[in-house]
């Protein structure tokens, strides 16, 4: 990485502002290999010198990952207009550092998502010939009889004619719902399923 402000570096590892960052400058409590720095617009590479904080290594890094438990209610997106979205739900200084969704759960789905600011990470993890497969528990109105069940085996004819990439599907013993595991992740894909 190239040489970067200290007050630039200090407000992203600890995800505070630029403002706060050289407040904590000024009152002599960062330190570069053991100097106290005395400007905000000192520069540091962090890959080749020590940042402390109050006496604390900090390290610095490009992206952020965040593991968040999304409610029903939520919409995966950054902005919406009319609904609360995922975002909302994170710290005021973690919303304003460019975190995106790493794929979608609909606004009634809840579940753990991956938020963060690494678009080429999110793209393999979404791409479906990287084959990660992702895991959603269901519940259905209808009992699942186990031919249906091996016919998500073979994919399925969605209403539009989009067929779908093999699924595995585990129900439980009532047969009401189990767990679907998918290697793509389309519009309502799992409703869509179980409807067709």
């Amino acid at each position: 990485m190239a040489p970067s402000r200290i007050d630039k570096l200090i407000s992203s590892c600890l995800i505070i502002s630029r403002k706060d960052a050289v407040s904590i400058i000024k009152k002599g409590r960062v330190s570069i290999d053991g100097t106290t720095v005395k400007s905000a617009d000192a520069k540091v590479d962090p890959d080749k010198s020590t940042i402390e904080v109050d006496g604390r290594a900090v390290s610095y890094s490009e992206y952020i990952y965040i593991m968040l438990n999304k409610p029903e209610g939520y919409v995966s997106a950054t902005e919406d207009g009319k609904l609360p979205t995922v975002i909302e739900l994170l710290p005021e200084e973690l919303q304003r550092i460019g975190l995106f969704p790493c794929g979608r759960l609909d606004k009634n789905t809840l579940g753990l998502m991956l938020l963060s600011n690494d678009g080429d990470t999110s793209h393999r993890l979404l791409a479906p010939k990287s084959h990660v497969d992702k895991k959603y528990r269901f519940k259905s109105r209808d009992a699942i009889n186990p031919e249906d069940a091996m016919r998500f085996e073979g994919g399925l004819t969605l209403e539009d004619g989009y067929v779908t990439l093999p699924a595995k599907i585990e129900l439980d013993e009532d047969r009401m719902g189990g767990i679907i595991t998918l290697r793509e992740g389309k519009y309502h894909q799992i409703k869509r399923m179980l409807e067709a």
